[in-house]
Formats: structure tokens, C-alpha cells, sequence
């Protein structure tokens, strides 16, 4: 299996690479980009969905991003992984090359317990390429049945286990997101937000009112969550658990005001 993920892993490289433009020296960017992965919750046996999103995408675009998200694989499986809004640009028919390297592909290894993605293409018109903030796909799966209330599958962003380059022997440790310009390869900066799937029942009567960060208690971060969140909520996501407990003034929806609600109980 340890030769399966290397091979996957290899190929991904060579979509990356090959689909774009014959790669050249890489030259770093000052611009980041976030890899935010969501929170939610799924009973034992259970379905669930899990939003992956991308904030902060610099005004040139990204031509390319390839990285893997590793899962407890006692906990949860993953049924299928679904393009979002974000990466659903026009590039499949903006791009040549899309008949034989899909343009969104991804790889699920349950036995092992990760998944490959990998967008990417060979346009060079950066209105097809990921812009902005906003879901990059959703994964689909379940549960396992033997899982115990409590229990919580985290979600890890990862870089794609494979050699730097073809029969390098050197392990791969970053996170391929850019562009190319004039045969060149600008790669934005990372940061990532790993997230989870928590094993319990779906309840209007199981949360904690203004925890909406879910870490367990209610304090100023929580309102600085809900105020993010509302600011920008492709690059700040609370998740189906969080938008339930930041819900603090009575009212449906989560807005400034319950933010205040969570001030004025600091101050009390």
C-alpha cells in the first residue's frame, strides 16, 4: 500500500506539473493562502459533510493546488469528495488538456486513511484559475458504527506523500499552490486550519449557547469568531456546529449582535 500512495502521489506531481507548463526554478511569493478545513458532526453509523475552503487567494489567482487531508480511519470513511463553488471555475472548458487530466481530481485511500486533491490547469487566462475565498470541495462519507459519542476524527492538511521529484529518495514536504509565469513557478505561501468530525447525535439540546469557536467555553474569542465570521465567512467558517452555538440573542441567524450578547455575559 506504502507503493500505491508513492505512485498516486507521483501522478498528482506530474498533473501539477505537466498540465500547467514545463516547470523551471520555483520562486517564492510574499501572499499566503489559507486551507481551512471545516467542523461538523455525524451519529455513530452516521453521515456526514465536511467543507474544505480556501481564504485569501491573491488577486493574480492560483493556476494550481495539490495537497492531501489525512483522517482517523478508525472513525470515519470517505464515501466521495464533491467539487464547491470555489473550484468550479470554467477552466475544464477553458483548458486543452482537460480530456485527459481532469482539471479537479482527487484520490480516497480508506485503508490508509487520507485523500489526494489536486486542481489544476493548463490555462493561461486567470479568470479561469481559484480566486477569492470559498468552499474548495465537500467530503461525503460515514461514521463507523463502533464509534462512541465523543468521540472526535480529526481532519489534517498534509502535503501529498511523494518524492520532491521522480526517484529523488527525499520525501515531499510542501504544499503546492501557484502559478506559472514566464516558465516560471510562483508558489504562494501556506497556512492551514485542520478540522474534524465529532461523533455524537445531532441534537437541538446538545451545545453550548455562544461557544462558537466549539472549543468547549465561552469567552471573548468566541465573539471575535462570530464578528470574523460575519466580516468574511468563506475565510472565517464556524461550521454546523459553531453557526448552532453562536446563536446567542434569540433570533434566527448568527449577526453582530450575538457577539455582543457574548461581551455583555464576560462583563456580567
Amino acid at each position: 500500500m506504502k507503493t500505491k500512495r508513492i505512485v498516486i502521489g507521483a501522478m498528482a506531481a506530474m498533473m501539477f506539473s505537466t498540465s500547467i507548463c514545463s516547470l523551471a526554478t520555483a520562486a517564492a511569493a510574499d501572499d499566503t493562502v489559507q486551507i481551512i478545513v471545516g467542523n461538523t458532526t455525524a451519529k455513530a453509523g452516521g453521515e456526514y459533510e465536511l467543507e474544505v475552503s480556501l481564504a485569501d487567494i491573491p488577486t493574480t489567482g492560483a493556476q494550481g493546488i495539490n495537497f492531501s487531508l489525512e483522517f482517523d480511519k478508525s472513525l470515519i470513511s470517505v464515501e466521495s469528495v464533491e467539487i464547491g463553488t470555489l473550484a468550479n471555475t470554467a477552466a475544464v472548458n477553458a483548458d486543452s488538456t482537460g480530456a485527459s487530466l481532469p482539471v479537479f481530481d482527487t484520490y480516497i485511500d480508506n485503508e490508509n486513511g487520507f485523500i489526494s486533491l489536486i486542481w489544476s490547469t493548463s490555462s493561461k487566462d486567470a479568470s479561469y484559475w481559484l480566486q477569492g475565498s470559498g468552499v474548495f470541495c465537500t467530503i461525503k462519507g460515514t461514521a463507523s458504527a463502533s464509534a462512541k459519542d465523543g468521540d472526535k476524527a480529526d481532519v489534517k492538511v498534509a502535503a501529498v506523500g511523494r518524492d520532491t521529484y521522480s526517484k529523488s529518495g527525499v520525501a515531499n514536504t510542501d504544499i503546492d499552490c501557484g502559478y506559472f509565469k514566464d516558465g516560471e513557478q510562483i508558489s504562494y505561501k501556506i497556512t492551514t486550519t485542520d478540522g474534524y468530525v465529532q461523533i455524537g447525535e445531532k441534537s437541538d439540546d446538545k451545545y453550548l449557547r455562544g461557544d462558537a469557536n466549539c472549543n468547549g467555553k465561552v469567552d471573548l474569542s468566541d465573539a471575535v469568531a462570530i464578528l470574523q465570521y460575519v466580516a468574511l465567512p468563506a475565510k472565517y467558517p464556524l461550521g454546523e456546529q459553531g453557526l448552532k452555538n453562536a446563536g446567542c440573542d434569540g433570533k434566527d441567524g448568527v449577526n453582530g449582535m450575538d457577539a455582543l450578547e457574548i461581551q455583555k455575559y464576560m462583563l456580567a
